[in-house]
């Protein structure tokens, strides 16, 4: 197996080895590969729990220089040389932050413990560090996911390279940041283990809920070969009735069905409650997870599996209490009635038992019920629009605009100063790039690429106007020069 070079041109390797990405998925696709390697008695356990850490900086236009000149730089090192500015004396506690679970894994499992953690880094931060020469954060990533003696204990996620929220980014874009991330994680940690990436974490875990582009979302997830993503409890509901989730703590079916009537479904696992750190600093899902016991899926008795993500490195809560709480929980669960685990090893344990996608309750996206009760499957787009513009008339609480755990937070509304150049970016490079058929080899391509999906970044959208939206006004400006606009 050929591996790939991590950078080519100077650029981010993010995109020309789409065969051999896919073929890297599809190798353990169906597969029992993680079970035989995990050491958790699930036939013990009466419940589970399970983390995941995220991770992220963004790129911005701020080295020397007026900003048309700028060297795209990350928002850490910019942190680090402008360190009386703000928090900006976190910056070398975030640098920890990066690279301290690869300390506490195989520290934990050189005790004997059975520590479990399911990381999830942007390709946006991963590309700043590296490109500030911050190897020892590979070094001790690369010891924990390639290492056979330490690997079953994390479960890596994929996620969108740039860090874009899917209600929000063209579709086609969208489905280039997947692939993005698979190539950027492949030529770092390898083609193997990419295999071993199956879940999927998107950004501000914001699933989109008109019924097109979340059918595409799901569609792209299935076709870059994931087999479950993480959803936000209020992002979902029953089809039979609106309401949310009755187990959260079981995995689900995320169905989604597009105006053509077509439907792409795929597993989801329920994060439970809102985006505080506090919640994986303290370990909140261990102690909830001790409170349960096992439920019934499909005429088996299965243990729960508590599920919480958070950012890693954000907030003095997850900076200086989730270490020591971390490791004081790695060594109380392990051997325990209730163990931590990671998602795809705990759904392999269901498989084995003989449940299947089939047996699990299924979900849709919000606000979805009221379109399917006023709008017949296979009408079309546009019949679609016009349902969708009756219901926002009739109730202003009705919104197509995906939810999150800002759900406060319109990922569309306010945002024109960005979105304009964004779209209008994403447009060029459609028509420049992807209908010319340019080879995605192409150096010109890759460049644009990584502008393109670099200018996609949640935070310029965020913060909706000030410098941030200077920041990303100016690298989608690069993008288009580019491209040839």
């Amino acid at each position: 197996m050929t591996e790939l070079l991590e950078y080519i041109d100077g650029v981010p390797n993010i995109s020309g080895s789409e065969e051999a990405v896919q073929a890297a998925m599809e190798a353990n696709a169906g597969k029992t590969i993680l079970l035989p390697e995990s050491n958790i008695d699930f036939g013990r356990a009466r419940a589970t729990c399970a983390i995941a850490l995220h991770m992220h900086q963004p790129l911005i236009p701020a080295g020397w220089g007026d900003l048309r000149t700028a060297e795209i730089i990350s928002n850490l090192k910019y942190m680090m040389d402008n360190q009386v500015i703000g928090d900006n004396h976190n910056a070398s506690v975030f640098h920890w932050c990066y690279k301290r679970i690869g300390e506490f894994i195989p520290q934990l499992m050189n005790e004997g413990k059975q520590p479990r953690v399911m990381l999830e880094y942007s390709g946006t931060l991963l590309h700043g560090l590296r490109n500030m020469g911050l190897h020892d954060v590979f070094d001790n990533l690369k010891t924990i996911t390639c290492n056979p003696q330490y690997r079953h204990a994390v479960e890596w996620l994929g996620m969108p390279w740039g860090h874009a929220v899917a209600p929000s980014t063209p579709i086609q874009d969208y489905r280039l940041h997947v692939k993005a991330f698979q190539h950027h994680f492949a030529a770092i940690f390898g083609l193997e283990a990419l295999g071993r990436v199956r879940g999927f974490s998107p950004s501000e875990m914001a699933l989109p809920n008109q019924p097109d582009v979340a059918y595409e979302f799901v569609k792209t997830l299935k076709d870059c070969g994931f087999q479950w993503v993480l959803v936000q409890e209020h992002t979902v509901e029953r089809p039979e009735n609106g309401w949310g989730p009755e187990k959260k703590h079981l995995p689900h079916l995320l169905v989604c069905q597009n105006s053509a009537g077509e439907k792409a479904s795929i597993i989801a696992i329920i994060k439970t409650q809102g985006s505080d750190t506090k919640l994986v600093a303290q370990m909140q899902p261990y102690y909830e997870a001790k409170g349960l016991s096992r439920w019934e899926l499909a005429g088996k008795q299965v243990p729960p599996l508590v599920t919480q993500i958070a950012d890693g490195e954000n907030g003095g809560v997850m900076m200086n209490e989730f270490p020591s709480k971390f490791m004081e929980v790695s060594r109380e669960a392990t051997g325990s009635d209730v163990p931590m685990v990671n998602v795809s090893e705990y759904l392999e344990y269901l498989f084995s038992m003989g449940i299947t996608e089939k047996d699990l309750p299924v979900l849709q996206p919000i606000k979805q019920k009221q379109i399917w009760d006023n709008f017949e499957p296979g009408d079309g787009p546009a019949k679609l629009a016009k349902v969708i513009e009756e219901l926002r008339k009739k109730d202003h609480q009705f919104h197509m605009e995906g939810g999150s755990w800002t759900n406060d937070l319109s990922w569309v509304r306010g945002y024109d100063n960005i979105l304009v150049p964004m779209e209008r970016v994403s447009s060029l490079f459609n028509e420049k790039m992807l209908k010319q058929g340019v080879s995605p080899n192409d150096p010109s391509y890759r460049r644009a690429l990584f502008h393109l999906l670099t200018s996609q970044t949640s935070c310029y959208r965020y913060w909706g106007q000030g410098l941030w939206t200077d920041y990303g006004r100016e690298i989608c400006r690069r993008a288009e020069e580019i491209i040839g606009g």
